[in-house]
């Protein structure tokens, strides 16, 4: 079992930047991991995911603004959000999968096994 652990959330003025880390413990597989957020609808949408094969998908809103890292010998990912709008606002759930999804699947929620508890980003105008 996999167990994520973020931290780095917080509230900003629009145009301030943030960034979000994602923590991995425990055995299992986090070939694929990334970032969903879920703001006022019922929807978690995914925003950025990095496979260990350094394969990237954005959500379009955030892609210029957002990036996300990871680095040899570490279980940790990194979202750096610089630009930061009041759409940005919401919860931002780390996601890791055993294996890398399909390229149009890749900011799909059921594709990902494991799931941490949610930090609260919040956007100002």
């Amino acid at each position: 079992e996999v167990q994520l652990v973020e931290s780095g959330g917080g509230s900003v003025q629009a145009g301030g930047s943030l960034i979000l880390s994602c923590a991995a413990s425990g055995s299992g597989g986090t070939y694929t991991m990334g970032w969903f957020r879920q703001g006022p609808g019922p929807e978690r949408e995914g925003v950025a995911v990095l496979s260990g094969d350094g394969i990237q998908r954005f959500l379009d809103s955030v892609a210029g603004r957002f990036t996300i890292r990871k680095y040899n010998g570490e279980r940790t990912v990194y979202l750096l959000m610089t630009n930061l709008k009041p759409e940005d606002t919401g919860t931002y759930f780390c996601a890791a999968s055993p294996r890398r999804p399909p390229w149009a699947n890749l900011l799909t929620m059921n594709e990902y096994n494991y799931w941490g508890q949610g930090t609260q980003v919040t956007v100002s105008s």
